[in-house]
């Protein structure tokens, strides 16, 4: 499931493509064989089913949380007023297209958020359930296998042109065979689409057993076919688009800045889905290659808001008599959203990482305690887990429902797994990082590795353990230059490669890297996506985020098990089980996380008093009159 745009520092992690990669071009194409299209003009099939109903929103299991005809989410102000400017800051080296769908290029920030709506809206209180925006209704049978959406009449594009079935059939061929190589895999399963009339479209699907289908088509983007039909795709470069969003783009300065200008017009603006939402009337982000000038910046008044990434700056930076006096306003907003994962990812393409003991040694380098003390004032806990701060995490020695689960692939997992409690290498105690160490030394010695002369070597091959750790980020070299000490310390040679932000993208996308530090959010229901983070079928595909190159038929299997879980309970138990096989892997050196997000903003800035569980959305907030 996708999670919503996030500011700031997170706005360049969003535009690493979420593409996925396969080991095979063969299991590639056979996979993603493009589905049959159907025109209105041609003859099809009647859907129409007594039992199946038009229904105003979808959860992934059970009822959804808002009934029919509600008139606004909990968790916005209805009565916001629209007005003012919000500026903001993007901590990159610019950009170079306005196509955030396209591979190539590094799309403006906000574009896609801003300019593009989808035929259904994501509720930021739910685990998933989404309601209608383009698509007035969804049909859907029981068993999912095909979904109907009912777009509404007075849909329109930007230009003013109404929004058909056939701009949606349009934006689904395009994104599939034309667009980042995400959604070819994201839709996979689609294997018919069939435009019944001008407001009616119908997605059949090869399996019934993907619940999570009909709601991710409902995210998915819709792109005007006329004003792509005497235009290159992947070629649109620095041209504004037309939309069907709140905002179009206004003014731009080609990869320094972009300001989106509100639609007084905008068809959508009274829907229960968008009450007291998008209430600015321009959005503006600036470029900044250097996050300390950025802060500064901030604290002088050139842009309102800032979520702040760094505990060094939360604890010292937000200081002074605008702080004291209420001017800028500093809070520390509570979520209960997972966390993901962040941490030192391992390619495991690379022949350093291709023993997971190896991987497993490396990770009794890191001194998370040392860290968290003296360079994060003690604000983060140590995570243990790919879907921590939430239900879905494995947690003490598997049982119930997931033992079972487990015990199929005893054979195949880690005996560990059924008996040790996975938690992350602490250095608490006596022996601190000095036991760690030495637990490291035994688990290389395991893998054929020896000291010799100083440098930890592979007694067959004779090679030194080396590899590079690539940074975009300057101020993460205080976390990572203790890492590389430590490891020096064993006699492992760790080189630390910083590049800017477009060098950095491009390297990710090919896998160019041996060790990056990276994150990997994840949402109250994971599914398809867990294709893209861990299958083996996206282990080779440009552009994945399967950064450490999982290939691994029992994640396999329990990332196909997790896409089909019947109900909430049997999803928990899924995912917990896939967790904890990750984690035995040993495909990262775990981070730490904050179950808060940590926000700086001008007072003129307002938002509502209860956030949504999701955290912090900026598209609730408005500007006082």
């Amino acid at each position: 499931m996708r999670r919503p745009e996030t500011p700031e520092r997170a706005r360049l992690m969003t535009r690493i493509p979420i593409a996925s990669r396969l080991t095979s071009l063969f299991t590639f194409l056979a996979l993603l064989a493009s589905p049959s299209f159907l025109s209105a003009n041609d003859t099809v099939p009647d859907s129409s089913d007594p039992e199946v109903q038009p229904v105003h929103g979808l959860a992934m299991h059970g009822a959804p949380k808002y009934p029919e005809g509600f008139s606004h989410f909990d968790y916005i102000n209805p009565d916001a007023p629209k007005g003012g400017a919000l500026k903001m800051a993007v901590v990159a080296n610019g950009f170079d297209s306005f196509n955030p769908f396209d591979i190539r290029g590094v799309a403006a920030a906000g574009i896609s958020n801003y300019v593009y709506d989808t035929l259904l809206e994501y509720s930021a209180d739910e685990a998933f359930s989404m309601y209608g925006l383009i698509a007035e209704s969804v049909e859907t049978p029981e068993n999912r296998s095909f979904v109907v959406f009912n777009l509404r009449e007075e849909a329109r594009f930007q230009d003013g042109e109404p929004i058909t079935a056939e701009d949606v059939a349009f934006s689904f061929e395009t994104l599939t065979t034309k667009g980042h190589p995400f959604y070819r895999n994201y839709y996979a399963d689609v294997s018919k689409v069939t435009v019944e009339n001008p407001l009616r479209i119908r997605f059949d699907f090869q399996q019934t057993s993907n619940r999570e289908l009909p709601l991710i088509l409902g995210q998915m983007p819709i792109l005007p076919a006329h004003y792509w039909e005497s235009r290159e795709f992947g070629e649109n470069g620095l041209t504004p688009p037309v939309g069907s969003g709140a905002y179009r783009i206004g003014s731009f300065e080609a990869g320094r800045s972009i300001v989106y200008e509100r639609m007084d017009d905008y068809w959508a603006k009274d829907l229960a889905v968008r009450k007291g939402r998008f209430n600015f009337d321009r959005i503006r982000y600036d470029y900044y290659t250097d996050d300390t000038v950025a802060l500064e910046a901030f604290k002088a008044g050139n842009f309102d808001f800032r979520i702040e990434s760094s505990a060094k700056n939360w604890a010292t930076a937000y200081i002074g008599d605008k702080f004291d006096n209420g001017t800028i306003i500093k809070e520390a907003i509570e979520h209960h959203r997972p966390t993901g994962m962040q941490g030192f990812i391992f390619n495991t393409r690379k022949e350093v990482f291709s023993d997971p003991r190896v991987r497993e040694a490396l990770t009794y380098g890191f001194d998370f305690e040392w860290t968290n003390k003296n360079l994060f004032y003690g604000q983060y806990a140590r995570t243990n887990s790919y879907f921590e701060n939430s239900e879905l995490a494995s947690t003490g020695l598997p049982s119930g429902r997931e033992l079972e689960i487990l015990e199929k692939y005893r054979a195949q997992l880690d005996p560990e797994i059924f008996t040790e409690p996975f938690k992350a290498p602490s250095t608490d105690g006596k022996q601190g990082l000095r036991k760690n160490l030495r637990t490291a030394i035994d688990l290389l010695r395991s893998a054929g590795y020896e000291v010799r002369d100083g440098k930890m070597i592979h007694s067959e091959t004779g090679k030194p353990l080396k590899f590079e750790i690539l940074l975009f980020q300057k101020t993460f070299e205080r976390v990572v230059l203790p890492f590389k000490n430590n490891l020096a310390r064993l006699g492992i040679d760790v080189s630390v490669r910083l590049v800017d932000s477009n060098q950095y993208v491009q390297r990710v996308r090919e896998f160019d890297f041996d060790m990056i530090t990276q994150s990997i959010g994840q949402s109250d229901s994971p599914g398809n996506e867990q294709r893209e983070y861990w299958h083996s079928s996206t282990a080779d595909i440009n552009g994945s985020r399967n950064y450490a190159g999982v290939s691994d038929p029992v994640v396999g299997e329990l990332v196909s098990l997790v896409i089909q879980a019947p109900d909430r309970e049997e999803l928990v138990q899924r995912t917990r089980a896939l967790d904890r096989v990750l984690l035995s892997g040993h495909y990262v050196v775990p981070h730490w996380f904050l179950a808060k997000d940590r926000v700086a903003y001008w007072s003129y800035l307002k938002h509502p008093e209860k956030p949504p569980k999701n955290g912090t959305d900026l598209d609730n907030w408005w500007a006082e009159p």
